[in-house]
Order: C-alpha cells, then structure tokens, then sequence
C-alpha cells in the first residue's frame, strides 16, 4: 500500500505512458541508453584508463570509433546487434551445455 498522492502520481504517469507522444519521446531516449550501454559493455568507459582530460577525451573518441566500426560491421554482414541481455546465471548454463556437447 502505498501513500494516496504517491499512488496518485503513479497512476497518472502510466496513463501519461500510452500516450503517442510520450512513446515517442521515450524512442529517443532508448536509442541513446543502448548507445551507452554498448559502450559500457564493449569499451568499459566508465572508468578512465589514462589520467589528464586530453588523454581521456582521446580515450572517449577512440571508443566512439570502436563503437561505429562494430555498428557497420554488424550492418554490412547483415548481423542485427544484440538486443537482449543474457543473466549470468543463464550464460552459465550456456557454458555448461558447450562443455557438455
């Protein structure tokens, strides 16, 4: 049970989430989380390797050129980038059934 302004405010924001307007809104914004999230997954840009803000800006555009050359390669041979996410547990099981075949 929640709070009657605190339910209120949830209800009217997942009314406010089947609007045209609010979906299209939100697109924008999943493009650009997936975008981090890649670079996350692939480059590690969260932490810094280098210390200096020249040497980091260089690191952050070295992975952005990463980041686009593994984007074409995806679209030039037809292979759609990975939209899901595997858990742990179930890679787990995916190394176990390698390992078993």
């Amino acid at each position: 049970m929640r709070a009657r302004p605190l339910q209120q405010a949830l209800d009217q924001a997942r009314v406010d989430q089947t609007s045209k307007e609010w979906q299209d809104k939100y697109k924008l914004r999943a493009g650009v989380e997936g975008t981090m999230r890649q670079a996350v997954a692939v480059t590690g840009v969260r932490r810094a390797r280098y210390r200096g803000l020249a040497k980091v800006h260089l690191e952050h555009v070295f992975s952005a050129v990463a980041l686009n050359l593994i984007r074409l390669d995806a679209w030039w041979n037809g292979h759609p980038l990975d939209r899901t996410r595997t858990g742990h547990l179930a890679r787990l099981e995916l190394a176990e059934l390698a390992l078993a075949a």
